[in-house]
């Protein structure tokens, strides 16, 4: 990664020990912080326990997650699109991620993939790829969201099941270790609330601030969390999941 000692934090930031959201709406908009503090805290949870070595932060953005895993892993190379809607001082390569990733066989322990699935326009390539350039026993941990919005519009391209997912890691050679629904009904009710009601005129964005914060609340409950999970089988708002090169 280059320009470490210049990097800062962006969409996940540190509160109390913990990886959050940031709370700055240029980072993450008010209506994404849900979502990204439930993906936050998957992250913050597995990388001390599956990232390590060479590392690869694919389809890297700003590397936000840097922090959350440096201290796990002994080098970091970070890639993005050749003209990624987020600029940064950090890239190793430039490249177009629907070709062939430019890296041998093997070269790396694991591998990071944020939020960038939903964004290639043909995934089983794009997996096998990824699988070619993992070590054996190396770790591919990644997010995609589900019930979402259109986002980085005309580029984003898929929703996928856990049930895609999983055909994807077996086809290309890599087995599910974990694999968990990022949210249920609660927070999907309450991301698309929050994305309507901010554009109305000045009520919008304390309304949509004000839902967010009540579904985090309930669902941090022994009984909002029970619901969540459970309604998270049919109706998850994304998806985490952690998987091993065979």
């Amino acid at each position: 990664m280059r320009n470490c000692d210049d990097w800062k934090a962006s969409k996940y930031v540190r509160k109390n020990g913990r990886l959050v959201a940031s709370r700055d709406p240029n980072e993450v908009g008010i209506s994404s912080r849900l979502v990204a503090d439930r993906a936050a805290e998957y992250y913050d949870a597995n990388l001390k326990l599956h990232a390590k070595g060479r590392l690869l932060d694919l389809g890297c953005g700003k590397v936000p997650l840097y922090d959350a895993y440096r201290k796990y892993v002994t080098d970091i190379i970070c890639i993005d699109w050749e003209h990624s809607l987020h600029k940064n001082n950090h890239l190793d390569f430039e490249a177009d991620l629907t070709k062939a990733l430019p890296f041998l066989d093997g070269e790396f322990n694991a591998i990071i993939l944020s939020d960038v699935l939903e964004h290639i326009p043909e995934p089983d390539p794009f997996c096998r790829e990824m699988a070619r350039v993992l070590s054996p026993g190396g770790k591919l941990i990644m997010n995609v969201p589900f019930y979402y919005w259109l986002h980085e519009q005309p580029h984003d391209y898929y929703r996928y099941t856990e049930f895609a997912l999983r055909r994807f890691m077996e086809r290309s050679g890599m087995r599910v270790l974990q694999l968990q629904a990022i949210g249920g009904s609660p927070e999907v009710l309450a991301d698309v609330f929050a994305k309507n009601v901010k554009r109305l005129p000045i009520v919008g964005t304390p309304v949509a601030m004000l839902s967010q914060w009540a579904i985090s609340t309930l669902t941090r409950t022994p009984i909002g969390r029970r619901f969540s999970a459970a309604t998270g089988r049919t109706f998850p708002l994304g998806y985490f999941l952690v998987a091993v090169k065979e």
